[in-house]
């Protein structure tokens, strides 16, 4: 039935898919990884950790959403081709919305199953999150739209989540004690670095490879 759809809708279905998955995903990492530990033993306030608990920091980040919403306005325009035009961006934009609202309705859907409280419980902040995806959703799924160009703009584009990140292990470091901490901190500044570090690698290449074309088309 997905493949009788036209593009647009296609790209729309996927945006909401990848939306209520990483909503979903994210409830039951939190939910597993607080009933993985015992939060009033002194080991676990002090160095204790898992693997469940480091996932659940990593995906419950601000720069995770962010990298969602960025992803959505990449894959709603993945398929365009030729220069970045408006509607490019426009559908960027509007995918990163729509994949922010889908995240944030299953993500408390989901806590609602997982506490067994009213859904009810969760109105307020549903609705505040809402907001900040109406507000903030535009911008990174423009952002997404754009990283799809080979040039300096897509490297930019493409670096957006992954220096966003960095910063926000600086700023605001995940974790309830010191190791889990740090062990986020440099989850995500290894990705971080190595993922421009490639961006810049294929970039120069490009580059290259366009500065030996245009000699040799001049000779």
């Amino acid at each position: 039935m997905i493949d009788n759809l036209r593009p647009g809708w296609k790209s729309l279905v996927g945006v909401l898919a990848a939306g209520a998955v990483f909503g979903a995903a994210t409830s039951l990492a939190n939910a597993v990884a607080h009933l993985s530990v015992d939060l009033e033993s002194r080991e676990a306030t002090t160095n204790g950790w898992s693997i469940i608990e480091i996932v659940s920091v990593l995906l419950d980040s601000g720069w995770a959403w962010a990298g969602l919403a960025v992803l959505a306005g990449f894959l709603a325009t993945r398929a365009k081709q030729g220069g970045l035009g408006a509607r490019s961006l426009a559908r960027g934009a509007v995918a990163g919305v729509v994949a922010l609202l889908a995240a944030t309705a299953v993500y408390y859907a989901v806590d609602t199953v997982v506490h067994d409280v009213p859904l009810g419980s969760y109105v307020y902040d549903t609705v505040f999150w809402w907001a900040a995806s109406v507000t903030l959703g535009p911008i990174l799924g423009a952002i997404g739209s754009c990283a799809r160009r080979l040039g300096a703009i897509g490297v930019l584009a493409k670096a957006t989540v992954p220096v966003g990140a960095a910063v926000q292990m600086v700023v605001i470091p995940p974790g309830r004690n010191e190791v889990i901490t740090t062990i986020g901190q440099w989850v995500v500044w290894t990705t971080a670095a190595v993922a421009i570090g490639v961006m810049v690698v294929r970039f120069l290449g490009v580059q290259r490879h366009r500065n030996y074309s245009r000699e040799a088309d001049s000779l």
